[in-house]
């Protein structure tokens, strides 16, 4: 029996991992969460799952969910946050914090020796160099469940290994606006950029894939999770989103993962580590399969080349761009900004803050509020 500790238990990713683990209650046990304050949600967790421990960040909805379920260990201190994640009792952490926020427990997880199901590609683009330095230190197993980089991880050969590695394939399904040139998507609401046609997916990560803004996140988080310089990668838009990532060889043979869009997936790929654990999962029908493949947008080309340089810098640089695109989709969200403001503020960001070499997450955190700021200058600018 395997205890997993849910960080980010109640948005889109933790329904999928809930899922899982129902599915195989027999292996896998819920040990405890971490969530923000859907007070409503955590109570459904708790009666369905019974986790032992549960960590809501916002004290009002912790005091709820407490007077509610008092036998239960529920609480608000980071400190009892940190201890739960370094307990001996926990096999398996799952991080699943959107966004930066999901940084500082992930660091956590690793520094604590885990295994650590990421979910959590800003972590890993913000401070990829630190995490994985982290790991290797506390012999932390970091292990991918975002579609394409469990595919990738799937795909490479037992142990990881890279060196016979010759191009790797991430593919993008193109977003609700595939084939809609970027000059002409400046007036589309955020409903519309909302409405991912494959996808069931929290708002920003949505929205990212409008943009493809998340292929490029996609693309500085394989470098640093596979230690692969970026010329290794390659953007390909792929509709169906039926293959998720495809790895090519030296001697010429492409190993691709495959399945129908579904989160449960790569999650149960990755909880059942050494071996497969059972899903319910929409089959493949190969017989009336068409898969179409096209190059990534033309229009997008300086997006994904500051994502190249970006991975080849290092440092700051993937925290900057984070910061930018993360504030640039609060502000398109709450329609402050149009669609295509969004690369505005990413690329004007980036040009106007120092980058440097950041050693500790002390002066990550420094470094984001600095970047956060600079975004919210740039948009000031624009309206």
């Amino acid at each position: 029996m395997k205890n997993i500790l849910l960080l980010g238990a109640t948005g889109s990713i933790g329904d999928s991992v809930l899922k899982v683990v129902r599915q195989n209650k027999d292996s896998l046990n819920l040990y405890g969460i971490a969530a923000g304050k859907n007070s409503t949600k955590v109570e459904e967790i708790i009666k369905s799952f019974s986790p032992l421990n549960i960590f809501i960040d916002d004290e009002d909805a912790c005091k709820v969910v407490s007077s509610r379920f008092p036998s239960k260990n529920i609480f608000n201190s980071e400190d009892e946050l940190l201890n739960l994640i370094q307990a001996s009792e926990v096999d398996i952490v799952i991080s699943a914090i959107v966004g930066f926020a999901g940084l500082k427990t992930s660091m956590m997880a690793v520094n604590a020796g885990k295994t650590v199901l990421i979910a959590n590609k800003e972590s890993v683009v913000a401070a990829g160099e630190l995490l994985m330095s982290a790991a290797n230190l506390s012999g932390a197993k970091i292990i991918p469940i975002d579609s394409e980089h469990n595919a990738i991880f799937q795909c490479l050969p037992i142990g990881q290994s890279t060196e016979s590695v010759n191009k790797i394939i991430i593919t993008a399904s193109g977003g609700p606006f595939l084939d809609i040139p970027l000059s002409k998507l400046s007036d589309m609401p955020p409903e519309a950029a909302l409405k991912h046609p494959k996808w069931n997916m929290g708002s920003k990560i949505s929205i990212d894939s409008a943009t493809l803004v998340n292929k490029c996140l996609e693309l500085i988080e394989a470098r640093y999770l596979f230690n692969l310089n970026e010329k290794f990668f390659d953007l390909v838009i792929h509709p169906q989103s039926i293959i998720h990532s495809v790895v090519t060889y030296i001697d010429g043979s492409s190993i691709a993962q495959m399945s129908n869009p579904n989160m449960e997936v790569p999650i149960a790929n990755a909880l059942g580590e050494e071996c497969r654990i059972p899903i319910k999962y929409e089959p493949l029908n190969f017989a009336d399969l068409e898969l179409t493949f096209k190059e990534f947008p033309k229009d997008r080309f300086q997006l994904e080349s500051l994502a190249r340089e970006i991975c080849n810098m290092g440092g700051s640089s993937g925290l900057v761009f984070n910061a930018a695109n993360e504030i640039a989709v609060e502000s398109f969200l709450s329609k402050h900004i149009s669609f295509c403001d969004i690369y505005e503020v990413i690329y004007r960001t980036f040009d106007s803050i120092s980058l440097s070499k950041p050693s500790d997450i002390e002066t990550l955190n420094e470094l984001n509020k600095e970047a956060r700021m600079e975004a919210h200058k740039v948009i000031k600018s624009l309206t």
